[in-house]
């Protein structure tokens, strides 16, 4: 929607007023959202085995009859903030052999590339306080393939592709039924849902539909000594209400348009079914799906009371019709008529709301087709907001009331985490594939979710430090599989970005940055004391993020004995250090105490680039093939690891400018900057530089030189530079792997543009060639940096060979085009991430869904792994960037800022020209 602009510029947006009032403290309108769990079984923290095998010990087949210890999950659910009472839609076809009342996907060892989530659903819009939301859902007409989908994969290997649900052929001649969400509030607490259902079959078809809301089992485990919660009819005769009492919530109404019945069970394990023993209580989790799937009539409870329940909606659609279903969940007392006029007013004033609010967000500049690229975008980062609730110490203890956890429990996964507490809604990587909290996506998600939502910006940056996440020795919380393991330290960066990107009223939000420098000191300091093993500023800090990229399982030790000194380990602290030393000149601004601290990060930072450039001789500098390595240090002496990958170019990140109008203000820390760059030329020769005009420095890694000749590596296509960004291992290694003999065995790395054919470390992704964008959008950022410094005066070939000579700053765009194409349609191949499927290419049901998949080929573009990966959402700001420089340019313009759904073959050929050259 692209409104007037004095629309735009209107003085609150209402949305904007909501935002106001919750980061405030004055209304909660947060207080619901889309915070429910794609998937809660399988996960971490419901794992009780003695091996900690947490796909088989809760897997999908017990979902629906087992009651969750720490959390729930839905389809498309809502619920509070805590998790304490929840919301979704479960729906029947009379085929299946189950309710649907959850995503299907394949357990990690089930799948032939890892999870994999076997569903088709798209989050479509969202505002940042919840007041509005929708989502879709396609559900087929024919029976769910289950057996098929786990039965063929177990048949592939990791040479094979993935079976997705629309190879099975159920959504053939369209026979499925489109089934939308939308959440809409009138208050904090009062929440209207509209479910539309369509039948995109070409003949009638019949459809069970049941809105559904119970209460988290809190009351099963022994720990909690409040009252039961409890749902019943309403009191007063409203037969299409029930109420909803809770302890700490308080009491609910849940009104139901054109229920046919009201159903009724507990939230209780039916242990029966799963383990042969009797139940407690004879009203169990899964009495809906006997209800429902197999007509068992006293499955539910006939008093009309439980702690879940569900209106029943039972339809029959003619070929394309459509039916709403309308619920109002409210806190009491309640207005008498939930419906009526007034409620379908109420949902177009919210979708007019989250319409202004990203009209005044989005560049205006961008056109339909890539702006609503960018509304999805934000939306699945909104959706991907999740409670996360897991106290390590009372799962490790198990629970008074529950058989006691095996010994093993207590020297196993995450023992030496027992401070951490977490009961908070944080943003996830994925809703489903992974529906646990990751230190270094999170970091990524902020810089979108600074646009839109600042103050959850900071609040998730902070949360992250206090002592309820960080270990008290410093170490941020990597995830729930292993929290001790190590992602890169990308905190302060986020920190720092999010803080120029936001403004608070009347200025910078100081005290936040504070606050997160301080407690990033003791992150730091971990970092030191723990990961440069000799004391040599050279760190080795495991498989950093990037799963099998390496030769080894870099998290683990070596089968070739020795160590291992990582360029990526190493220049991400000279990153950190970077950033450390930029957030301490602002804050010292301010507090003279900030020059201290930023001369120990300038000293720190030259002490690392220097080990990583000179350090016995070269360091990781590679003078032969222009590129930086990991060097494997063992009995034998120093072997470079000349795998040319992402890790090479990480160093390119280590870039800061000091800004001479700085070191003017702060004359301390100027002069003992000056001090030591005349008393230490040997350390600072090609580390620190100042432009001709005398008014900018650059601390870099590399020089130059080294940068001109990394680049020539990193642009040309026949290595680094896809069509759709940069790959993470060079091209070249598909014809020439890299290849170690050691101790007998081989150890090698392939170009592996798609799926992970090896195990190491999971396999569920491969950093072994696809684009992956948390690396490109940093890679992106770095060139600008470079680009402000070098300005004209450098100009490199991009591609290599092309003849054609960019500024780095050009560079920078290059690439963010690249990065957009990837969600631009192309003719009839439709989006490349799409992977050619003609339905997203021509279909109107199909063809503006967008998935922000984990990663994507490194050839044809198809998106791969998670279908929802929040910091694949940077492609929002990739498209926003591309708009402003078009602005900036004026009439002349190029790429998907331009991009106009009326006539995709100008939109392609704008974003592909001289590009594409597979």
């Amino acid at each position: 929607m692209n409104l007037p602009a004095n629309d735009r510029a209107s003085a609150r947006l209402a949305e904007e007023q909501r935002l106001a009032e919750c980061s405030a403290g004055r209304q909660p309108w947060k207080r619901f959202g889309t915070y429910l769990a794609e998937r809660q079984w399988g996960t971490v923290r419901e794992d009780y085995s003695e091996g900690g095998s947490c796909w088989d010990y809760f897997p999908h087949d017990h979902a629906r009859s087992r009651a969750y210890r720490w959390g729930e999950d839905g389809l498309l659910g809502l619920c509070d903030e805590q998790g304490l009472m929840c919301f979704a839609v479960a729906l029947w076809n009379g085929r299946d052999p189950i309710l649907k009342e959850r995503l299907f996907g394949l357990t990690g060892p089930e799948g032939n590339h890892g999870e994999d989530v076997k569903e088709c659903y798209f989050y479509l819009d969202a505002t940042p306080t919840h007041s509005y939301a929708k989502a879709l859902y396609k559900y087929p007409q024919a029976a769910f393939p289950y057996a098929r989908l786990v039965e063929e994969t177990r048949r592939r290997s990791r040479n094979d592709g993935e079976l997705e649900l629309v190879d099975t052929g159920v959504f053939e001649g369209d026979r499925y039924f489109d089934v939308t969400v939308e959440y809409a509030k009138a208050s904090p607490t009062d929440v209207l849902i509209r479910i539309t259902v369509t039948n995109r079959g070409p003949e009638p078809a019949s459809l069970h539909v049941l809105p559904t809301l119970w209460f988290r089992n809190t009351w099963s485990w022994g720990r909690s000594r409040d009252e039961r919660p409890r749902i019943e009819r309403a009191a007063d005769g409203a037969g299409d209400a029930i109420v909803a009492r809770h302890p700490s919530l308080g009491r609910y109404r849940l009104s139901a348009e054109g229920a046919e019945r009201w159903l009724f069970t507990d939230n209780e394990t039916n242990a029966a079914r799963l383990f042969g023993v009797p139940n407690a209580s004879p009203w169990v989790k899964d009495a809906f799906h006997d209800y429902v799937v197999h007509g068992r009539e006293d499955a539910v409870n006939p008093a009309g009371v439980g702690t879940k329940a569900a209106a029943l909606h039972r339809m029959t659609l003619a070929a394309g019709e459509s039916r709403v279903v309308r619920l109002r969940l409210r806190r009491e007392p309640a207005p008498a008529a939930p419906f009526g006029a007034a409620f379908d007013a109420l949902l177009r004033q919210r979708i007019d709301d989250a319409d202004r609010f990203y009209a005044a967000r989005v560049p205006s500049e961008l056109d339909d087709h890539p702006r609503a690229v960018v509304r999805q975008a934000y939306a699945a980062l909104l959706w991907s907001k999740q409670l996360f609730h897991y106290d390590v110490r009372e799962w490790l203890d198990g629970d008074p009331a529950q058989p006691p956890p095996p010994a093993s429990r207590r020297l196993g996964r995450n023992r030496d985490w027992q401070h951490l507490n977490n009961c908070d809604v944080v943003s996830m990587p994925d809703a489903w594939e992974y529906p646990w909290y990751a230190a270094w996506d999170l970091a990524f998600h902020m810089i979108p979710f600074a646009r839109i939502d600042p103050h959850f910006a900071k609040e998730q940056l902070v949360l992250f430090t206090r002592e309820w996440f960080m270990h008290p020795n410093g170490q941020l919380p990597a995830y729930e599989f292993a929290f001790g393991d190590v992602n890169p330290p990308v905190h302060a960066w986020s920190a720092w970005r999010v803080y120029q990107d936001s403004a608070a009223p009347g200025g910078r939000d100081r005290v936040f940055l504070s606050r997160v420098f301080q407690k990033l000191l003791l992150n730091f300091t971990w970092w030191v004391n723990r990961k440069d093993s000799e004391g040599r500023n050279l760190f080795g800090g495991g498989f950093l993020g990037l799963d099998n990229i390496g030769v080894f399982d870099r998290s683990q030790p070596l089968p070739t004995g020795g160590s291992l000194q990582q360029a990526d380990g190493t220049a991400w602290m000279a990153f950190y250090c970077g950033t450390m030393l930029a957030m301490a000149l602002e804050l010292a601004r301010e507090d003279p105490a900030g020059e201290d601290m930023a001369t120990k990060f300038f000293e720190h930072f030259i002490a690392i680039a220097d080990a990583m450039n000179r350090l016995g001789g070269s360091g990781l500098w590679c003078e032969r093939d222009g590129f930086y390595y990991d060097q494997l240090l063992s009995r034998e002496g120093v072997t470079p690891l000349r795998v040319r990958s992402l890790v090479g170019l990480v160093p390119l990140l280590a870039c800061e400018i000091l800004e001479q109008e700085t070191l003017d203000r702060l004359p301390d820390f100027a002069r003992r900057m000056r001090w030591f760059l005349d008393n230490r030329p040997e350390l600072a020769a090609s580390i620190v530089q100042r432009d001709a005009s005398g008014a900018h420095w650059l601390l870099a890694i590399p020089s130059r030189t080294r940068l001109e000749r990394v680049l020539r590596v990193m642009l040309d296509e026949n290595e680094f530079l896809s069509p759709y960004g940069i790959r993470s291992v060079s091209r070249a290694h598909g014809t020439h792997p890299f290849v170690l003999d050691a101790g007998g065995a081989e150890y090698r790395v392939d170009y592996v543009p798609g799926e992970s054919t090896t195990g190491l470390f999971g396999g569920n992704s491969n950093w072994r060639g696809p684009v992956w964008f948390p690396l490109n959008y940093l890679l992106v950022e770095a060139l600008q940096r470079y680009g402000h410094f070098y300005g004209d005066d450098l100009r490199v070939e991009c591609p290599t060979g092309s003849g054609t000579m960019m500024t780095l700053a050009e560079v920078a765009r290059e690439l963010e085009r690249r990065l957009a194409s990837l969600f631009v349609a192309d003719g009839e191949r439709g989006r490349p991430l799409h992977g050619g499927d003609a339905r997203f290419a021509g279909d109107p049901h199909w063809r503006d869904l967008v998935r922000f998949h984990e990663y994507f080929h490194g050839e044809d573009g198809r998106g791969l792994g998670a279908s929802f990966q929040g910091w694949t959402t940077l492609v929002a700001r990739c498209f926003e960037d591309l708009a402003r420089a078009r602005g900036e340019r004026g009439a002349r313009a190029s790429g998907p800022a331009v991009a106009t759904q009326q006539d995709p073959q100008v939109e392609t050929e704008r974003l592909h020209r001289d590009v594409v050259r597979q």
